[in-house]
This record gives C-alpha cells, sequence and structure tokens, in this order.
C-alpha cells in the first residue's frame, strides 16, 4: 500500500517530466536535417507535416473532416541547388557569411564590384551586395530580376572588391502545402471549441548544404501544442480541443489565411484561439498580443499567472498582424498570440538550433495555457 500511495504521489511529476522530455525530442525531430528547414526545398515542408500527422494519429486526435491535411498552393521562389560566393578569392559560408535575398534570380560569374557607399556594392548583370551586421533571411512569393547578397561584416578582411558568384534559384508557381487540423472531443459540449495553433513550416533551405532549423521559430511551438494535445487526450475537456499546425506562415500568413476564407469548422463555434510562436524562452517573460483587445481575457490569464506564479512577466500587446492569429481575430475569432522572451537571440537565422534553445518556462507555460482554458470552458 505504501509502494502505491508513492507512486500515486510522484506520477504527476513523472508525467510532466514525460512532457519535457516529448517536447525535446519533437523539436529535435522537426530540426533536423530530414526535414531540411521544414521548407521548399528536399520536401522538408511535406515531411514536416506528414510527421505531425502521425503524432495526431498516435494521441489520439480525430481530423475536422477528411483527414488531417487541408492542402492549398501559392507561389515560391526557392534556391535548391549551387550556393557559391567568393569575395577577394575567399570562399564564403552560406547563412554564416552570407545570405540571398529571398526575391532574387540566379546569377553565375565573375565581376568586379563598384562602392555605392559604406554598405553598398553594384557590379554588373543585376548584381547587388551590401553589408548587414546580422543576416537574417525570409520566404518570398515572387522572383524579381537581379541578384542582391547580404554580407556579413564580420567575415571581412578587406572591403569587397572582386566578386565570384554561382547562386542557382527555382521559382515554383504552384508550390503545394498543407495545414494539419484536428480535435479532442468535448464531454458535454462538443461543438463548441477552443482552438490551440502554432505554424510548423520554417524558411528551408538556402542552397544544398545549408538550411535553417527554426527551433524556437516554430517548432517550439509545435511541440508545445502536440504536448497539451495529449494532456487533452488522456483528460478530455467539456468542450473540445481543436489543433491546427499551419504551413506557410513564413510566407505570409498564408496558411492561417485559407483556413479562415475555408474553415474545417464553423468560426462562430471556437470560442477562444491561443497562437503559439516563439514559445522556447522565457527568462524575461512573455508577450500577449490582443491583450488590449481582449482585457477580460487578458485580465483571466493574469490571474491564474499572479496565484501560481507561473511566468515572470506577462506583457500586454495591441492587434498586430505578425502570426496566424490575425485572421481569425478579423474574422471576429477572439484570439491572442503568446510569444516568450529572453535567452538565445537567434532569429530567421542558421543558430536557431534545438541545442541552444533553453525551453526555460516551457512547464509553466503548459500550466498557464491549461489554467486559461478551463476559464474558457466554464
Amino acid at each position: 500500500m505504501k509502494k502505491l500511495i508513492l507512486i500515486l504521489l510522484m506520477l504527476p511529476a513523472y508525467c510532466l517530466a514525460q512532457d519535457s522530455v516529448y517536447v525535446r525530442k519533437t523539436i529535435n525531430k522537426l530540426t533536423s536535417t530530414a526535414l531540411w528547414g521544414r521548407g521548399y526545398t528536399r520536401d522538408g515542408m511535406k515531411k514536416a507535416a506528414e510527421f505531425i500527422a502521425s503524432e495526431y494519429q498516435k494521441i489520439g486526435i480525430q481530423p475536422f473532416s477528411g483527414g488531417y491535411f487541408q492542402t492549398f498552393n501559392f507561389p515560391v521562389n526557392t534556391f535548391p541547388g549551387e550556393m557559391s560566393v567568393e569575395i577577394n578569392s575567399k570562399k564564403l559560408i552560406p547563412g554564416q557569411d552570407f545570405i540571398v535575398n529571398n526575391e532574387s534570380r540566379g546569377l553565375k560569374g565573375k565581376f568586379i564590384l563598384r562602392q555605392i557607399d559604406s554598405l553598398n556594392y553594384e557590379g554588373n548583370g543585376g548584381l547587388k551586395v551590401t553589408l548587414k551586421d546580422k543576416l537574417t533571411w525570409s520566404v518570398a512569393t515572387e522572383s524579381r530580376p537581379g541578384l542582391t547578397i547580404q554580407l556579413n561584416k564580420k567575415s571581412l578582411t578587406a572591403l569587397p572588391g572582386e566578386i565570384k558568384v554561382n547562386i542557382e534559384n527555382q521559382f515554383i508557381s504552384n508550390f503545394e502545402a498543407a495545414n494539419i487540423s484536428g480535435f479532442i472531443k468535448g464531454t458535454q459540449h462538443p461543438d463548441s471549441l477552443l482552438i490551440i495553433t502554432a505554424h510548423y513550416d520554417h524558411l528551408g533551405g538556402m542552397g544544398s548544404k545549408t538550411y535553417f532549423p527554426g527551433a524556437n521559430d516554430n517548432a517550439a511551438g509545435v511541440a508545445t501544442l502536440l504536448s497539451l494535445a495529449k494532456y487533452y487526450a488522456i483528460n478530455p475537456p467539456p468542450y473540445s480541443v481543436g489543433f491546427i499546425c499551419f504551413a506557410a506562415e513564413e510566407a505570409g500568413l498564408i496558411g492561417s489565411h485559407y483556413f479562415t476564407e475555408n474553415p474545417l469548422v464553423p468560426l462562430s463555434n471556437i470560442k477562444f484561439l491561443l497562437n503559439l510562436d516563439l514559445v522556447g524562452t522565457g527568462d524575461a517573460g512573455m508577450t500577449v498580443v490582443n491583450a488590449s483587445v481582449y482585457p477580460n481575457a487578458f485580465n483571466q490569464l493574469n490571474e491564474i499567472n499572479n496565484a501560481h506564479h507561473y511566468i515572470s512577466k506577462i506583457n500586454s500587446r495591441g492587434k498586430a498582424a505578425n502570426s496566424d492569429h490575425y485572421f481569425f481575430t478579423e474574422k471576429g475569432v477572439p484570439a491572442f498570440f503568446i510569444y516568450t522572451q529572453g535567452g538565445p537571440a537567434a532569429y530567421h537565422d542558421i543558430f536557431d538550433q534545438p541545442q541552444t534553445l533553453p525551453l526555460t518556462e516551457y512547464n509553466d507555460l503548459f500550466k498557464l495555457i491549461v489554467g486559461f482554458c478551463k476559464t474558457q470552458m466554464e
């Protein structure tokens, strides 16, 4: 009997520890070379979607209708192959020493650079070179003539003079992606939903040897979403809880916009939506977008946090079109976008890696979300 009591007392902590292990394992998978930045080359986004769908099935998440995948298409500019730059006969490392602007087209040749000002240079063939303190990449849905290369100032030992480039781009006019969605059925009010969302796409690869892992942005959000799904599968709530992993957030919130225009559930049935993006830190607290739009809900969130001392500081922010909550808000769905702060500053670069992601406030954020969701079910 004593052993049984001891096991029961230890069970909540054990389960939480297992959740942390699961989250870390999931982040490692999502940031692996096999998924190649969850982007547009090497089937990275497709492989990530298939992995998430398999996790949905293991957890017991039911699809809304017709399966987990909601497919859509959009144009994207990609860089699948050659990615070589030499400055003054020194070969540079993609992602670390240079990046190409996401709208650029391919170019091959050797050029003499002309200085325009202290930061900008030009060469023939539409070539432009600019010096940067930090290299930050993104995704483009169009391709424009010319090639712009951003150079990390720290990588230069002398001013750029001669440059040799071999860059390959491929514009895909009809790239196919998919949102992955499903729900845990409520025990009392199955037609009313709370929705938890996170985008699973990232920047993919730049060339054949460099990819952007996207640990905090947004493998951490997806892993937290899946851990919450595991919790609700074991503890079915009175209201249904939906889970949506969006594609193409980095390309301009395309996946979430598509969902709100083609909803798999009536948007009027959604009581509240929580969007998780950049939640892998927390040393300096967290911020809630739309806090000032929904002050009552924000007050409830703060009351829970103050009672349990989960997060050191919760900052209020107004309306912003900076993640997948936005188009839901525009359709009248109450929504918060939550992101944590502090810790590593890596963002949209090759250094957003799982081994440096602290997950400082994962456990506390998990408890805060569960507590907040409970208030929205009352």
